[in-house]
């Protein structure tokens, strides 16, 4: 099986923490040059510190700011201006909680720019040269309420529904140029995204955040939280060349939690 990414430029946004960062650092594993991308100086420079090296690889950051189309454009322009990327992994952290009805016009607009029209910036930036090497790699980090909307979170599942249908639409667009678009759709895993939602529900039901975790899990068959890790893996999978027949797919890695097939 063919899991080696040497001679390969990965673009990780959200990349300081999280499973940005557990992606970074399987990416780095399998030889790829990883740049991660995120809006705080300081802890983009731990991130990249932390990620695995050889001799021949070289790592770096990038400051910037998804909500800033244009400035989130012009800084990856000088990126690739250095280096081309080959590899997407577009990841973005999660709207507020809550119900849809209730949210505010801006809310659903934040959320669009943040996510889609922030991807879509990424990727005119990136697509030249893919398409000139005739290979790229284009993961987007969503989430299961792309099949099944998750209670509360109104405004996420609208917006990740969103990024599915485009990365769809893109799978079919781009396959012939050897790239290839796929969306990993995380369960419940330990980040700061779950520490936000068990303290939302929390304070909406006035349950203790113990008992929220409990009630997840209870409806996950394997019993626990995933690790960032475990996410990280999927998604540097899927950037190899063993997954090059793997296009337009939303999958779930969830620990078999939805119940649709």
């Amino acid at each position: 099986m063919d899991l080696n990414l040497s001679g390969k430029h990965a673009l990780v946004c959200g990349g300081s923490e999280g499973i940005g960062r557990a992606a970074a650092i399987e990416l780095a594993a399998l030889g790829a040059d990883v740049t991660l991308l995120a809006r705080r100086d300081d802890a983009l420079r731990d991130a990249v510190a932390a990620l695995p090296a050889r001799a021949t690889q070289c790592h770096g950051h990038l400051v910037a700011d998804v909500s800033q189309a244009t400035a989130l454009a012009d800084a990856v322009a000088a990126l690739i201006a250095k280096k081309p990327v080959h590899i997407l992994v577009n990841n973005t952290g999660g709207p507020p909680g809550g119900p849809a009805h209730a949210a505010a016009i801006d809310a659903y607009l934040d959320a669009f720019n943040k996510h889609l029209v922030a991807n879509h910036t990424l990727l005119q930036a990136v697509l030249p040269g893919m398409r000139g090497a005739r290979w790229g790699r284009i993961v987007n980090v969503i989430s299961t309420s792309v099949y099944e909307p998750i209670p509360n979170l109104g405004v996420s599942n609208t917006i990740r529904g969103a990024v599915a249908s485009w990365a769809k639409t893109l799978s079919r667009e781009l396959g012939g140029d050897g790239i290839t678009v796929n969306n990993v759709l995380p369960g419940y895993t330990r980040t700061q995204r779950l520490d936000q939602i068990l303290a939302d529900r929390s304070t909406a039901t006035g349950k203790s955040r113990d008992d929220i975790a409990n009630a997840m899990l209870a409806s996950v068959p394997l019993g626990r939280f995933a690790e960032a890790g475990e996410i990280g893996g999927v998604i540097a999978f899927l950037c190899t060349h063993a997954a090059a027949y793997v296009n337009g797919q939303s999958l779930a890695v969830d620990g078999g939690r939805m119940q649709s097939i």
